[in-house]
């Protein structure tokens, strides 16, 4: 073969690769417009309700009446003022902070417990406990059997009977993600432990207890998100104002034949301002416990 031949065919493989690397590279451009595309398409769809709201609790009542999107003519500071003292948003406001912090608290270190002695003794049993308390994850809540019990132990209209309520809905998903944590822990730290001569109970609280605490903070997180935004159980289960969450202070602005959707907004945007403060602080709490409790299960 002559230098000519190979110099030509050297050429013509060269060229063929740059335009199966220009391919590839067209490809992977288009993928990455389109996911980009996508999420930007998600994000306004996600977003579009949360700047109606904030909009609106800027407007006056005339200009809220149609919750539109345009921007208000003059900002109405003074709705969010209105609504605090209108909705009685003090008193909800501390029921709110009383419901999620109590049933955090109590829901997270009932979990932790039985976590650690369904994962510690992986009989047949207690492994059928843990998949008959994990099934809660996905079952749907029977309201006329839930209210019959709740009339029975007289916990209806109270704001112990909410806090019940919270926690038993939140234990299957903590279950869930402190077991599959305390799955990592070498069982080492617990022969140890009980060889000085700790109690169960201590070695959980001074050992155990203390190693939980990425998972813990993620689900007390999640918990707390949960329990803030929670609409139905309180409005099923409370029916003295004096008990209401900031989530049914709205009903405070609904008249017989009219709404104030400017307070109504108002209200909304008092509620969710802590919820976002809290998930922007914790939002790395979140992401590492999730993955640390997804490594064994």
């Amino acid at each position: 073969m002559t230098t000519e031949s190979l110099n030509a065919h050297s050429a013509a493989r060269k060229n063929r690769l740059n335009a199966g690397g220009m391919s590839a590279w067209g490809i992977r451009t288009l993928r990455s417009l389109t996911n980009n595309l996508v999420a930007v398409m998600v994000s306004l769809i996600m977003i579009t309700p949360v700047y109606l709201v904030f909009v609106n609790a800027l407007k006056t009542k005339t200009e809220a009446s149609s919750m539109g999107v345009d921007f208000p003519t003059e900002l109405q500071w003074q709705n969010f003022a209105t609504a605090i003292e209108r909705g009685k948003l003090a008193t909800t406001f501390g029921n709110s902070v009383l419901y999620a912090l109590a049933a955090t608290l109590l829901g997270i270190t009932l979990s932790a417990l039985a976590a650690y002695v369904l994962s510690r003794h992986r009989t047949r049993f207690n492994r059928g406990i843990y998949l008959l308390i994990i099934a809660g994850i996905a079952m749907p809540t029977n309201f006329v059997t839930l209210t019959n019990v709740m009339q029975l132990t007289q916990l209806i209209n109270t704001q112990l009977g909410i806090i019940v309520l919270y926690t038993a809905t939140h234990i299957p998903l903590n279950v869930f993600l402190i077991y599959a944590f305390i799955e990592s822990l070498p069982r080492e730290l617990d022969e140890a432990a009980i060889m000085d001569g700790c109690s169960p109970l201590r070695l959980f609280a001074s050992i155990i207890y203390p190693l939980l605490t990425p998972v813990l903070v993620t689900a007390a997180v999640l918990n707390l998100l949960d329990f803030w935004n929670e609409f139905l159980l309180p409005l099923y289960y409370l029916n003295r104002t004096d008990n209401w969450p900031m989530t049914l202070a709205i009903y405070n602005f609904f008249g017989q034949y009219q709404a104030d959707w400017n307070l109504v907004s108002a209200d909304i945007v008092l509620t969710i301002v802590p919820v976002i403060i809290i998930y922007v602080t914790a939002q790395r709490y979140i992401f590492s416990g999730m993955t640390a409790g997804a490594v064994k299960g």
